[in-house]
């Protein structure tokens, strides 16, 4: 067992019962005040603990950390220093942080400046993303969407079950949450028109989506197998992978997503690490046909993260729209990973890949408006009593996810956006 996760642990620093933020989380992102820059932080309840400050004042000492590693704006270059030594940063905060270590408690000069509150501070994005693909590795999704244009005898096409299926998507628009957004415009084809118009996007969708982060380099031809995955791994964000269903029907063939997709990703700001979501692994589904070799592995490589999206209209209480699950992916991200690599494509640190749309077997577990209204057909009522066939103006879209397990609950907080009007 990794020793930040021992389930034992209990934090001298106060954690709600509710609180994804638990001493066995020690998620990483980066902060901001009005007085000080973006600086490296971990949560811990409903504070955030800048270490930049811990650094400063020596306990990070032993650990061989290069200077002012956590004055950085971005997590890349703390990444970078591979897996054993973020774990040990991991670990060495858990023991700071565990009831029976006074070594910080005690400081008070220390905590004082090093200790903040959430709800004071600004989160910034955590990553410079250098590349970002999307992946499409959800079967039910996949089923639900193929169906609604294929119908249901061809709903999956012939390689979904022998590929994980994905695309480069556009890096430079990929956000932090809390980030408002103009609705998108483009060129859109009505059924019954001759020729496309120009305007606003009229089906804008949210697709929840758990996306995770690479923190080391294979050189360009050396691919990464699904045994050595894990090393590459980082850590997860949520991630709300917008989509402007209008513009991608007639924009998709013959090259697929662009306009629709690369306007706007929005994702949490802290990065919960792959060693905290190690005890919330279970058994995918079983895949027949049997994969080639090359995406073939071993262990539980799925996650049981409780998945929540709801609708906010302006001035009105939000309303759930979803409750789905990261364990419902057909392709798990060491098969992403392997088959990502496999060509000899090179990953490099802060890259981003998307599950593609996490939906279950049931409605109440579809993750995204295109499934949830069946095309529009089955508006969901608001509370306010309006309707929602997609996301309208003004709307602010919430997600959030957490693992709970033996009393231990390891979460990412929220990943928010608000649509404003085209422009």
């Amino acid at each position: 067992m990794i020793k930040a996760n021992d389930p034992k642990l209990k934090s001298w620093v106060e954690v709600p019962a509710n609180s994804d933020f638990s001493i066995q989380n020690i998620p990483f992102g980066i902060f901001k005040t009005d007085s000080l820059g973006p600086r490296a932080a971990t949560a811990i309840g409903t504070q955030v603990l800048d270490l930049m400050v811990l650094e400063q004042n020596g306990y990070f000492e032993g650990l061989d950390l290069p200077e002012n590693i956590f004055a950085q704006p971005t997590l890349n270059a703390f990444m970078e220093l591979g897996k054993a030594k973020t774990r040990a940063v991991r670990n060495k905060i858990s023991d700071l942080l565990e009831e029976g270590n006074t070594e910080l408690k005690n400081n008070a000069e220390v905590l004082k400046e090093a200790f903040f509150e959430q709800s004071e501070v600004e989160m910034c994005m955590p990553i410079q993303v250098p590349n970002y693909t999307d992946f499409y590795s959800s079967e039910q999704h996949a089923f639900n969407v193929g169906t609604m244009f294929r119908g249901p005898e061809n709903a999956l096409m012939p390689n979904w079950k022998h590929i994980p299926v994905g695309y480069h998507g556009r890096a430079s628009s990929i956000v932090v949450s809390g980030t408002d957004f103009h609705r998108p415009k483009g060129q859109t084809k009505a059924d019954d028109a001759d020729m496309p118009s120009f305007g606003p996007c009229r089906l804008l969708d949210f697709e929840l989506e758990m996306g995770f982060i690479t923190c080391k380099e294979n050189p360009l031809g050396q691919p990464v197998s699904t045994a050595e995955a894990d090393e590459y791994i980082f850590g997860f964000v949520l991630l709300n992978d917008w989509s402007a269903r209008d513009i991608q029907k007639w924009e998709y063939v013959p090259l697929g997503p662009f306009l629709a997709k690369n306007f706007a990703s929005h994702v949490s700001p802290w990065i919960v690490t792959m060693d905290a979501l190690e005890p919330f692994t279970v058994t995918g589904p079983v895949q027949d046909p049997e994969v080639l070799p090359y995406l073939k592995y071993e262990g539980d490589k799925h996650f049981d993260v409780k998945l929540q999206v709801g609708i906010q209209p302006e001035g009105v209480e939000e309303t759930v729209v979803s409750n789905s699950n990261f364990k419902y992916m057909y392709w798990n991200v060491k098969q992403q990973l392997a088959h990502h690599t496999v060509n000899g494509c090179n990953m490099q640190v802060g890259d981003l890949y998307g599950s593609g749309t996490i939906s279950g077997p049931t409605k109440p577990e579809f993750g995204s408006m295109l499934e949830i209204t069946w095309r529009g057909s089955e508006p969901v009522k608001m509370a306010d009593g309006t309707e929602r066939k997609f996301i309208q103006d003004g709307d602010t879209v919430i997600m959030r996810g957490h693992a709970e397990k033996d009393g231990v609950r390891v979460g990412f907080g929220e990943v928010t956006a608000k649509v404003l009007p085209a422009k």
